[in-house]
């Protein structure tokens, strides 16, 4: 936050790859800063930061209308194709402590395809790369953000009876979040209207977290 009518959010991406973290930075963004294409590897190899335009009126905090801007950190997938842990893991770190080292990230979103089930183990390495560099409070600080949500939809299923079926291993990753999920549709409304209703949803769990921040030395 740099003054009593305007308000900056800290946003950073992680997600496996061909999960659809760099899209769904875009529409965050409501612009294309971040590379996005299907491809049978890993398609994002650094760190890159995206800003907003002024969403001026987005909000009301004590009376007054807030003008919001958007800060988004997109991040390599994991498991990459092309680098380690270690070096994902390092660039994530300095990409954190330099773009967010003194204003904090308010929310972590870990992206999951909504048609793909969760690997174990491959949930397990990345969640554990998360603790690593957000430290013990994560969980208090990351939300799941579903994206082709619109692919449960044409298979019959309702939100909450996706939630209901899901995997041991979806169920325990939601309920270590404290059930924070955004469902991000590519089908029906326009991006826009999409983009609004996530950032209304993310702007809840800030609010649920007092607009603390995470903080990166």
């Amino acid at each position: 936050m740099t003054d009593s009518n305007k308000m900056i959010i800290n946003l950073a991406l992680f997600g496996m790859t061909q999960s659809g973290k760099s899209s769904a930075g875009n529409i965050l963004l409501g612009s294309t800063d971040f590379h996005s294409s299907f491809s049978p590897c890993s398609v994002t190899k650094d760190c890159c930061l995206g800003r907003s335009c002024h969403l001026c009126g987005f909000m009301h905090r004590g009376g007054q209308e807030i003008t919001l801007q958007i800060q988004v950190l997109d991040t390599p997938g994991y498991p990459h194709s092309r680098l380690t842990k270690k070096h994902v893991k390092q660039e994530v770190k300095e990409a954190l402590a330099h773009h967010f080292g003194q204003e904090g990230l308010h929310l972590a979103l870990l992206v999951q395809r909504a048609d793909m089930p969760l690997c174990g183990q491959e949930v397990s390495d990345l969640v554990q790369m998360i603790q690593e560099l957000l430290g013990h409070s994560w969980k208090n600080y990351t939300a799941i953000l579903f994206t082709h949500a619109e692919k449960i939809e044409e298979a019959g299923f309702s939100e909450d009876k996706y939630l209901h079926e899901a995997s041991d291993t979806l169920l325990t990753l939601l309920n270590s979040v404290q059930r924070r999920y955004i469902f991000q549709y590519k089908k029906g409304n326009s991006l826009n209207e999409q983009r609004i209703k996530i950032l209304e949803r993310i702007m809840e769990f800030i609010k649920e977290n007092c607009y603390q921040v995470l903080t990166f030395k």
